[in-house]
């Protein structure tokens, strides 16, 4: 299959944006709160409305900023047609945070370094925090099946994601 040609009017390739920058909308999404499927129905949705109007790739940063700009207002009206309310109390500060962690490689380092500082963990402390991100089981029934007291699970996670939020930090400064 030959590649999509470069559209004269634009300025831009529209399959090289979607590549670079694909990873991080969806991550963005995510991070607003997004459940996997919604985070691509709305990344698909980001990219088709900068692609049916007129966009000028100045530079990486400025458009994931727009990029993220984009899909946060497709995300808010979403919301308000479905009658519920964006639970993102200052997304500027959001936004800020976001940058920050993500940079401009998509979030790329930050899940390098996640999978990195999660080896390190203990063995049921990595359990405990998949059951509950990855599975979404309740405290409660990681407490049963690590044999602990639910007090025990919570103190746990707690511990874990601290290690985890140092170890990122550590290797993001560096």
């Amino acid at each position: 299959m030959k590649p999509a040609d470069k559209p004269a009017s634009t300025g831009f390739d529209p399959a090289r944006l979607i590549e670079n920058h694909q990873a991080g909308v969806w991550r963005y999404l995510r991070a607003l709160g997004c459940d996997p499927a919604l985070a691509d129905d709305l990344t698909q949705e980001t990219f088709l409305h900068v692609l049916r109007q007129p966009f000028e790739d100045y530079n990486v940063a400025a458009t994931a900023s727009y990029l993220r700009r984009s899909a946060l207002n497709i995300y808010i009206t979403l919301q308000r047609r479905n009658g519920r309310v964006v639970a993102v109390e200052d997304v500027e500060k959001f936004d800020q945070t976001w940058t920050a962690w993500a940079g401009s490689d998509s979030g790329d380092n930050v899940v390098e370094a996640l999978r990195d500082c999660l080896k390190l963990l203990t063995e049921r402390a990595r359990l405990a925090l998949e059951m509950r991100f990855r599975d979404d089981r309740s405290r409660s029934e990681i407490a049963t099946a690590l044999e602990i007291t639910e007090h025990g699970a919570k103190n746990l996670m707690q511990r874990a994601k601290q290690q985890l939020r140092a170890c990122i930090d550590e290797k993001l400064n560096r």
